[in-house]
């Protein structure tokens, strides 16, 4: 998988202008968020704009490319959606959960991409523990359910 074809699916997600006063986002075009991106004009944002960005801060700094081919696009859409960190946590918990002592510190070093290889983490492994992720929150946050079967489609599909 490479930018290319991963970037596609992340704009199917991400969809157009939103500003929801309730989503966590804010106000987003193409996922690119105001809250992240305080100075850019968001509702003028277009899609080769927002392509760049993905590609410099979020495919680039989270080193997909390093990972295994089969795990670049749900770790990246990740990435998008949950943000580098925690989308790094769920992945070292999935590696850890195969047995393999990784870790759980939020950052993509030479450890985890080396034990992600080493795992042979399976997509769906890696799923399971993102869904987790999003049940435990709206649990902590019940305010966010009705978010509830949006990520879990995007989560069982991607």
């Amino acid at each position: 998988m490479n930018f290319s074809e991963a970037i596609t699916v992340i704009l199917d997600h991400e969809g157009g202008y939103i500003d929801d006063k309730t989503d966590p986002g804010g106000e987003t075009k193409f996922g690119i968020s105001k809250r992240q991106y305080p100075n850019l004009d968001i509702k003028a944002l277009t899609v080769n704009d927002a392509m760049d960005i993905y590609r410099k801060d979020y495919w680039n700094k989270a080193k997909v490319v390093k990972l295994p081919s089969s795990l670049r696009l749900i770790y990246f859409d990740m990435v998008v959606n949950q943000g580098k960190s925690r989308a790094v946590k769920i992945l070292q918990e999935a590696i850890t959960a195969k047995g393999i002592k990784t870790d759980i510190d939020g950052g993509i070093g030479p450890q985890t991409i080396r034990n992600a290889e080493k795992s042979k983490l399976e997509v769906d492994r890696l799923r399971s523990y993102r869904v987790k992720y999003y049940a435990d929150l709206v649990k902590r946050k019940p305010s966010l359910e009705k978010y509830w079967y949006g990520w879990y489609k995007r989560a069982t599909t991607t």
